[in-house]
């Protein structure tokens, strides 16, 4: 009997709400820790080293102070090579002395480069940069990394708030009878449509609440939501948080704002991100997620 008793009570134990809020707390533990690994990682963004928009024509690259896209110190030959901008096309020919890769490939002659919104961008491989095609608006640019930025070489890690269960929060899902398109402004001072298939409706800090989700893509798993609330500017990031959320189901979206987290603008300047569109900037303070980086170091 005692032994009987002894499980039932352990049995118990696992189905209690403070098992269920300890292991909700170790799930969100994991992702946050996944969040800084992918930040850390050769191409996360703490290794963005520089943006440079292209000229139609030839825009030469090396570490010549005097080329048209200047690479770190050190890092290749002085007159590296050159990206070709024809129209909608952009090709890459390196000097002579000069070595790179584009998907493991040797790059020999004039070499083609599709942009990031092919949705499978291509990228020049030199040394401990890479180097690809960006399109935003009708602008085509250059995005460069190094693994040795001195951004990522300074990274001091991230800082969070606390882990509260009541900012997880499942929202009732409207959905639009077709996506509605969404103007997403950026930090370049453009204006982007985005698909909404609907708009999540909560209740948080006493206040209802709407956001917009967007997709990301046609073939989007998740709501992208970026949001903006009455921390912003002080404990977290001044332009605002990225938030992703499963696809609904039964029309109830769940939104876990301890995974609310910062977008690439809050660790570089070159980066392109996306703005909070106007309705998504709430008059509530989340005190969840990702807080301002440099917070308390």
């Amino acid at each position: 009997m005692r032994r009987f008793t002894a499980l039932a009570a352990a049995v118990a134990g696992l189905a209690s709400p403070a098992f269920a809020d300890e292991a909700y707390r170790a799930e969100v533990r994991k992702w946050r820790e996944e969040r800084e690994a992918r930040l850390k990682a050769d191409g996360g963004w703490l290794t963005l080293a520089g943006l440079f928009w292209l000229e139609e024509g030839p825009n030469r690259f090396g570490t010549d102070p005097a080329g048209d896209i200047v690479l770190p110190e050190g890092s290749a030959p002085a007159k590296t090579g050159v990206f070709e901008l024809k129209g909608d096309e952009v090709t890459v020919a390196l000097q002579p002395g000069a070595s790179g890769r584009i998907g493991g490939q040797p790059v020999s002659g004039a070499a083609a480069m599709r942009p990031d919104t092919s949705g499978s961008p291509d990228v020049l491989e030199m040394g401990t940069l890479t180097m690809n095609v960006i399109k935003r608006g009708d602008r085509y640019g250059i995005r460069l990394k190094d693994k040795a930025s001195a951004v990522r070489r300074g990274f001091t890690g991230l800082e969070w708030f606390d882990i509260q269960e009541e900012y997880r929060v499942e929202a009732r899902w409207v959905s639009h009878p077709q996506p509605k398109p969404v103007k997403v402004p950026n930090v370049l001072g453009q204006t982007e449509s985005m698909p909404s298939p609907g708009y999540a409706e909560f209740t948080l800090g006493g206040k209802r609440l709407r956001l917009d989700g967007v997709l990301e893509d046609p073939h989007a798993e998740q709501l992208f939501f970026i949001l903006r609330d009455q921390t912003s500017g002080k404990e977290t990031y001044g332009a605002g948080r990225f938030l992703y959320a499963d696809l609904p189901k039964a029309g109830k979206v769940v939104l876990d704002f301890n995974k609310a987290y910062s977008p690439p603008c809050a660790f570089t300047p070159y980066a392109t991100c996306p703005l909070p569109p106007p309705q998504n900037w709430m008059p509530v303070r989340v005190e969840a997620g990702e807080m301002a980086y440099g917070k308390g170091h």
